[in-house]
């Protein structure tokens, strides 16, 4: 067999450019000047015969042959990566990376303790969180650069038949409110108490908007009749929106934790009205699994997960726990309690 016309040298450089959009860009990002950059890409081309990029633009935009060529270089990279980790699990788990892919509210509020947990059982790992969209996390599993991911959203269609999707645990959708609002000292609200607030809400797009929506639909709520003040980018600025008095809003019970224990903020129940939504642990079975993998899904995962309410009260941890996640089957997204027998989040005490 002849030798390759290109290097993984060369991959890299025409991975990088087209993230980047220029051979500036792409250099800077490399750590290497533009003129080894573009000598490079002549080489390439040069070697293969045919142009890669298309230069009559601002913007380095690539030909036909130049996304073919991109499409395989990526999986190429993959491999050479998951086959270096293979190689790195051999020293069994004294060190290695192990990658994990989030959603946006598990990314931030959920995996950085999980993290901990295993960074003081394995200090030798290290460890990458990637925070996205679920359906970006998504792709990022299938395609190899996430070892595993937990998602709170649909898994996009076209990905259901080649990822592994089990259900981890119930998360529960809190109403809160500002700790001097006039609804604060009463136990629990009624349903057309709702029609009267004032309500602070993620970006109608975003996939827990959809899930609360589409629980209230269900349990009665006419949605549209919900007012909504106003629309923000995150739950750190929903959460200060709501201490400043300005409305109430449904979060995520894992992202208020501290919140309640401070005071800062109020929870109020909702008679007859539970909002809760599925986590999933989604993986690629065609992929190498590492090691490292491995010991996160069967010692830290379970820490997480039991069988009780959801409470933010600390609870002691528990080493012995190392049950193997239920066999996979697809979630839906989102359920009640009573139709998905799922562990509900607990969060052990640091």
């Amino acid at each position: 067999m002849a030798d390759l016309p290109f290097t993984l040298d060369q991959l890299r450089i025409l991975r990088a450019i087209a993230a980047e959009g220029s051979f500036k860009r792409a250099a800077d990002s490399l750590y290497v000047s533009q003129p080894a950059v573009s000598l490079q890409v002549q080489n390439l081309e040069r070697q293969l015969d045919v142009p890669l990029f298309d230069r009559g633009g601002r913007r380095a935009q690539l030909t036909e042959a130049g996304h073919l060529l991109l499409s395989y270089g990526e999986r190429i990279l993959s491999l050479c990566q998951e086959t270096c980790r293979a190689i790195e699990d051999l020293q069994n788990l004294q060190g290695g990376t192990l990658i994990i892919g989030a959603s946006q509210t598990t990314g931030t509020y959920l995996l950085p303790r999980m993290i901990g947990l295993f960074r003081e059982r394995y200090p030798d790992v290290a460890v990458q969180l990637h925070v996205h969209s679920t359906r970006r996390t998504s792709w990022s599993v299938a395609n190899g650069q996430v070892d595993m991911a937990i998602i709170g959203g649909e898994v996009p269609a076209e990905l259901q038949d080649s990822l592994q999707i089990v259900p981890y645990a119930e998360d529960e959708l809190a109403l809160i409110l500002p700790t001097s609002h006039p609804l604060a000292p009463i136990e629990k609200i009624q349903r057309d108490d709702l029609y009267r607030l004032q309500f602070i809400a993620l970006d109608s797009q975003s996939t827990i908007r959809k899930v609360i929506d589409q629980v209230l639909t269900r349990a009665g709520i006419e949605t549209r009749r919900l007012t909504i003040e106003m629309e923000l980018n995150s739950i750190e600025a929903i959460k200060n929106a709501v201490q400043a008095g300005l409305g109430a809003a449904f979060v995520s019970v894992t992202a208020i934790e501290r919140e309640l224990q401070m005071g800062t903020l109020h929870r109020k129940l909702i008679d007859a009205v539970v909002i809760k939504r599925v986590l999933s642990v989604i993986s690629n079975p065609n992929r190498y699994r590492s090691k490292a993998a491995e010991a996160f899904s069967q010692e830290i995962l379970p820490l997480f997960a039991n069988q009780a309410n959801l409470t933010l009260a600390p609870s002691p941890l528990d080493p012995a726990v190392s049950d193997p996640l239920p066999a996979p089957v697809l979630a839906e997204s989102p359920v009640h309690t009573a139709a998905l027998d799922v562990p509900s989040l607990t969060i052990p005490s640091p």
